[in-house]
């Protein structure tokens, strides 16, 4: 196991190639966030990141998975089918809670992927509502149908969808001024208290599944 404030890179089989899990674990876990990346970045996001550096402090183990696809050197995700088959290969113990997310794409799959896991909640950062300046093909359908309590984290600058755009739904929507897709905020705006804010909306929605 890693010391607190390392993380713990493990390689991960699955039937769509080697996967890998970036594990910061919690000196007391009480519940497990398996959280996802995007179609546009790795484990190392902005918002990924911070949740794994702050996390364990409050008993949660966070673990990043990077997918196939990414560990392979491709540029462009695989269809979803594929990026959900290999999350569901992740070796995940059962003694203690799971709450999935993940980032934009990542965000999809545990969606689409809950129930199957067995996890207990949802943490959808930068869902991508719907393609940048294309709000007719919209995506809510696989928010909405998580089937387990889902906390919705987005920036108000996001182009993949607004916080107003959602509406009322089986969801709870933290809204994150000034924040892009990414989470980055405008230079003349802190970057810090943006992602403070995004760890604290999450922190305070899994750790009412911890043991």
């Amino acid at each position: 196991m890693a010391r607190a404030g390392m993380t713990e890179k493990k390689a991960v089989a699955t039937p769509t190639g080697p996967a890998k899990l970036w594990m910061d674990e919690a000196p007391e876990p009480r519940l497990r966030l398996l959280l996802g990346h995007g179609a546009g970045g790795g484990p190392e996001a902005r918002d990924l990141a911070a949740l794994a550096r702050e996390l364990p402090e409050h008993g949660v183990s966070v673990l990043r998975f990077e997918q196939p696809w990414r560990i392979a050197g491709k540029k462009i995700a695989p269809r979803p089918a594929l990026l959900d088959e290999a999350w569901l290969a992740i070796p995940v113990p059962a003694d203690l809670p799971l709450v999935v997310g993940g980032r934009s794409s990542g965000a999809r799959v545990a969606c689409r992927t809950a129930t199957a896991m067995g996890a207990s909640g949802v943490v959808a950062l930068a869902f991508p509502l719907h393609p940048p300046g294309k709000p007719e093909k919209s995506r809510l359908d696989e928010l909405t149908g998580a089937g387990v309590p889902t906390l919705v984290v987005q920036g108000e600058r996001d182009s993949f969808g607004r916080p107003a755009e959602f509406g009322a739904g089986p969801f709870t929507l933290a809204s994150i001024a000034h924040a892009d897709h990414g989470m980055a905020v405008p230079k003349a705006n802190n970057q810090a208290d943006a992602l403070s804010a995004m760890v604290g909306a999450v922190r305070e929605f899994v750790l009412r599944f911890a043991g």
